[in-house]
């Protein structure tokens, strides 16, 4: 009888529109079927995701109580049997060959960790331009080693390390940044994550405006909690544009200025000038745009002034609300769910 190598877990609220594609990508894998399986974890929906995924050809399917996508992985990985944990979102389908690449890393018994990476079938220019966003923070990451950054649309750990680490944290409710923190705490802890970018899933990323400025300010609300769990990631990390902190700075300075321009109209000169500085931090990407999708490059300075606004306001609001009304999570960055007998890693 053949071992079960890989575990693939797919955590699924409401996804009876998407999971049924996520699993069929992954029955048709480059690596023989019998050396992994497919756990889908259907966490409290009340629509046909847990049969959609049985009929897909999923191996397992468990229904949880609903308690956020952290819980759900967790669990899919308390019964997974595989040495390698692999997670894809159900709104993902995985390239034929993305088992084989997102694995081929641990073959080195030093990495414990991977990331692949987002491509788009959309053709809308909002979408295009989120699928280059990604794709020039792909291209740094692709210069390094080693990363401190992995996301659970295409992410691989060792099983072993991730239950001693305690797993994803579940105090935060709802998608955002509890992939992130889990990475985080590795790479702290001296763990090799690798990046793998012909690890490939298929992507439906914002296509308007609205929804992707809203995307972004619901991550700079949930990247408020992560950056009070590891201040020092505030000084940047391997996915994140370092260029952001500054267009954060400089915007921040612009709103200040015109408040102030009010009162003593000189002060508009300031404003303009930090605004200038802004869209300066904004061309490196422009050119590494232009000779990929001039209309992406075009739009990106405007789209990237409202994004910094929608963000930072986002990132300022959740500095200030964990740190003065979620007292208890901050004194607690991961679950509680380690393994039996074995303490937690501390908090910051």
């Amino acid at each position: 009888m053949t071992r079960i190598r890989y575990s693939v877990i797919i955590p699924a609220y409401q996804a009876e529109r998407t999971i049924g594609p996520c699993v069929r990508a992954l029955d048709e894998q480059t690596v023989p079927r019998d050396q992994y399986e497919i756990i889908v974890v259907d966490d409290g929906s009340t629509d046909r995701t847990a049969d959609v995924a049985r009929q897909a050809g999923a191996d397992r399917v468990l229904t949880i109580p609903h308690s956020g996508p952290s819980a759900a992985r967790n669990a899919g990985v308390d019964v997974a049997q595989g040495e390698i944990v692999l997670f894809a979102d159900a709104d993902c389908e995985p390239w034929p060959d993305w088992l084989e690449r997102m694995t081929a890393p641990f073959a080195d018994p030093a990495v414990m960790g991977a990331k692949g990476v987002y491509r788009t079938r959309q053709r809308a220019l909002i979408a295009r331009l989120v699928q280059l966003e990604y794709e020039f923070r792909y291209d740094r990451m692709a210069r390094l080693a080693s990363i401190d950054f992995i996301d659970t649309y295409a992410a691989a750990y060792r099983r072993e390390l991730f239950l001693r680490y305690g797993g994803f944290a579940t105090d935060i409710p709802i998608p955002s940044v509890e992939d992130i923190d889990f990475s985080f705490r590795l790479a702290r802890a001296g763990h090799r994550l690798v990046f793998v970018p012909d690890a490939r899933v298929w992507h439906t990323h914002p296509s308007t405006l609205g929804a992707y400025l809203a995307r972004k300010a619901r991550y700079g609300f949930w990247r408020g909690l992560l950056y009070l769990w590891h201040p020092e990631k505030r000084q940047g990390d391997t996915h994140t544009d370092p260029a952001l902190k500054k267009q954060f700075a400089l915007l921040a300075l612009t709103v200040l200025f015109l408040a102030a321009g009010l009162f003593w109209p000189p002060l508009f000169l300031g404003a303009g000038g930090a605004l200038l500085a802004f869209l300066w931090t904004t061309l490196p990407f422009v050119r590494w745009a232009w000779a990929r999708d001039r209309a992406v490059a075009l739009a990106w300075p405007g789209v990237t002034f409202l994004r910094g606004l929608c963000q930072g306001a986002g990132l300022a609001l959740g500095l200030a609300y964990h740190r003065l009304f979620r007292q208890k999570v901050l004194s607690k960055p991961i679950s509680s769910r380690a393994p039996a007998g074995q303490k937690p890693e501390p908090g910051l």
